[in-house]
């Protein structure tokens, strides 16, 4: 597997392929969050990210198998998020390998400290959302704080379906 940071000039068939990967496997892991219908992104959000130097992709058989975004949020954190592993590829540590590179690259940029946001539900519990809270845990990752989403992206409230809070996980990079 190669994962390398997309260029700036990639071509929109990657660009579409990483827009429909991240909303396919979204859809199912936030499964009852949104409303019907809701993608978790667009091509063109994904192209400015692209543009940006935000967007990994890991490749395997030539074949996209997985992406992430990586932004600094300041001097001395990192964040990563909008990661996605080929349903047909889990189990093959795809997604590790892509936190991995996130973390590298953050920690290459001078960053010490790592974040990640997760999407719950209020009011009960996301098997999805359960399996990834254990495993970025066993990854070394803690939570600081729980927020409301609402309150913090006003703009993606009238999309849920249900009430939710975005729990902020934080890693030590050194």
């Amino acid at each position: 597997m190669e994962i390398e940071l997309l260029p700036p000039s990639a071509e929109r068939a990657v660009i579409e392929r990483v827009t429909a990967l991240v909303n396919h496997v979204y859809a199912e892991s936030e499964k009852g969050l949104w409303r019907e219908n809701t993608d978790r992104t667009s091509a063109e959000e994904v192209a400015g990210f692209v543009a940006a130097g935000e967007i990994a992709a890991a490749f395997a058989d030539g074949e996209l198998a997985g992406s992430v975004r990586v932004q600094r949020l300041d001097e001395a954190t990192g964040e990563f998020g909008m990661l996605a592993a080929d349903p047909a590829r889990r189990g093959l540590g795809v997604g590790r390998e892509l936190v991995r590179f996130a973390e590298q690259a953050s920690r290459a940029a001078g960053c010490r400290e790592m974040q990640l946001e997760l999407l719950v539900p209020r009011d009960w519990t996301h098997p999805s959302k359960q399996f990834l809270a254990e495993w970025y845990g066993r990854l070394g990752y803690r939570v600081t704080h729980r927020a409301g989403l609402a309150e913090d992206y006003p703009h993606l409230a009238p999309s849920l379906a249900t009430p939710c809070d975005f729990l902020v996980y934080r890693k030590d990079l050194a």
